[in-house]
């Protein structure tokens, strides 16, 4: 058995599933399943993957939704605890998996998941999303049940014992979490475990993907409301401290248009989603609807040296 499994949900990430493979590869844990769930690529992608020795799952595109590829991947693990990553994301130190599964050493924990950071080239208000997001300090226990299958681990016994809702259109990964706090298990934060998120956005690719979770979000929490005017109000505040941290950070030229067109989408998205009264928790409606203060967007420097790519 290996010391861990670690599952990659793909579709014609050939431009980014290398990074994230080398990565992997200079982890301080190297006896590592690699474990793509590939939805029908037209490129390279699963011979990339194979090349670092991964065993490769496919699913139709027709019968794709994440729930179901997080399925399919988590049935071929091997391993007890199993990492989850997205293909377009790649770690940043050499112990990002080692401080991933580290909060399992407690039988109580069901689910880990670790810090995102977008680069350069990433969008500032998602930049400012992910700050909020995946703050710099690690939560043990946490009190709400928010965590994100971009850079997560899960316990394959909990797993299951309650497979991943597959028909929901996003946000897989909150109904679980939701179901195994209310179960009693605990989900960790490892701000340590720090990947690189990269997003090539388009304004009608963000409204489809917040639409997509809106929807989901109604699934979940059936009474759930997103009005006009939280329409507006999340707009409005959300560029407005967008733009005045940007100007703090001296990057408001380059990102005025994006700080607009993305907060606009986002947030239009999540109207279309759903519409209707919810009942939140205040913590978890604060993390999926950030609007109010700013991010500061750095990381936390530790005592590692970071992984050098091949460009």
């Amino acid at each position: 058995m290996k010391t861990c499994s670690l599952v990659i949900r793909a579709f014609n990430e050939e431009h980014s599933i290398g990074r994230l493979l080398q990565g992997v590869r200079r982890q301080t844990l190297q006896d590592v399943e690699i474990i793509l769930v590939d939805s029908g690529s037209t490129d390279a992608t699963p011979a990339i993957a194979a090349k670092y020795g991964a065993k490769i799952v496919r699913i139709p595109p027709v019968e794709f939704t994440f729930g179901r590829s997080l399925n399919l991947g988590l049935a071929a693990a091997t391993s007890d605890l199993v990492a989850i990553a997205s293909a377009h994301v790649y770690p940043v130190y050499p112990d990002w998996l080692e401080r991933l599964l580290e909060p399992f050493a407690d039988p109580a924990v069901a689910l880990t998941y670790g810090k995102q950071r977008g680069n350069e080239n990433s969008k500032f208000s998602e930049s400012q999303i992910f700050a909020r997001w995946f703050p710099e300090e690690s939560v043990a226990h946490q009190t709400h049940h928010f965590c994100n299958n971009a850079n997560a681990a899960i316990r394959l016994l909990v797993w299951k014992a309650h497979p991943y809702d597959e028909s929901l259109t996003g946000l897989e990964d909150l109904a679980w979490a939701k179901w195994a706090f209310e179960q009693g298990s605990i989900i960790a934060y490892t701000a340590e475990a720090e990947i690189i998120h990269i997003h090539r956005d388009t304004p009608s690719g963000v409204l489809n993907r917040y639409r997509r979770e809106g929807m989901a979000f109604k699934r979940i929490y059936p009474q759930a409301h997103f009005s006009l005017y939280d329409f507006v109000r999340n707009v409005l505040t959300s560029i407005g401290f967008d733009l005045l941290q940007a100007t703090r950070a001296r990057l408001l030229w380059r990102s005025f248009t994006g700080i607009y067109w993305f907060r606009t989408a986002q947030f239009w998205g999540t109207y279309l989603g759903y519409r209707h009264a919810s009942l939140l928790t205040p913590d978890l409606r604060q993390t999926f609807y950030y609007h109010l203060g700013w991010e500061k967007i750095t990381s936390t420097k530790r005592d590692v040296e970071p992984i050098r790519y091949n460009e």
